[in-house]
């Protein structure tokens, strides 16, 4: 699939790992630019979060860490660009969004901050059963990785295809 088709001619290709945060740009499928971001879901769980769910106290400093992580790659996420993922642990996320499965998934900024507000529920206490979301912390730090980059980014979608 030629991803610079999506929308024109600039991409971001996302991928959360375990250990850190990969972004890099193509402009009409040429390399542009390319950041390793010290947050990944694993790394980030394992520095914040000390209980599953994380406590509100928890997120706060999470957050505030990736947000000042996140921040770095500003200079590549140029307004014409289209935000694009491979990622498994987005595909799921996506799923429990409401997104239908398939090749090429769209899942919305607004779909990611209402996984945020159900998981911010959750560490103030709404039982998990009522939540609707998975308690651990790897599915807490790559949700709140990718709405600290949506956000701040100013990213209004993510595209999701098959690797």
């Amino acid at each position: 699939m030629d991803t610079d088709t999506l929308t024109g001619t600039a991409i971001i290709d996302l991928h959360i790992g375990v250990d850190h945060t990969t972004v890099s740009k193509s402009l009409v499928g040429v390399p542009a630019g390319f950041i390793v971001l010290a947050i990944g879901s694993g790394t980030t769980a394992a520095e914040f979060f000390k209980q599953a769910p994380p406590t509100p106290l928890e997120m706060e400093h999470a957050i505030q860490a990736v947000e000042d992580e996140v921040t770095r790659a500003r200079t590549l996420a140029t307004p014409d660009c289209t935000l694009l993922t491979h990622d498994a642990s987005i595909r799921h996320l996506a799923l429990r969004s409401g997104v239908l499965a398939g090749q090429s998934m769209l899942l919305s900024i607004d779909a990611v901050e209402r996984q945020f507000d159900l998981l911010a529920a959750l560490t103030q206490g709404r039982p998990s059963t009522s939540a609707g979301i998975p308690t651990d912390i790897g599915y807490a730090s790559t949700l709140l990785i990718l709405r600290e980059f949506m956000h701040h980014l100013q990213f209004s979608a993510i595209t999701i295809t098959s690797p």
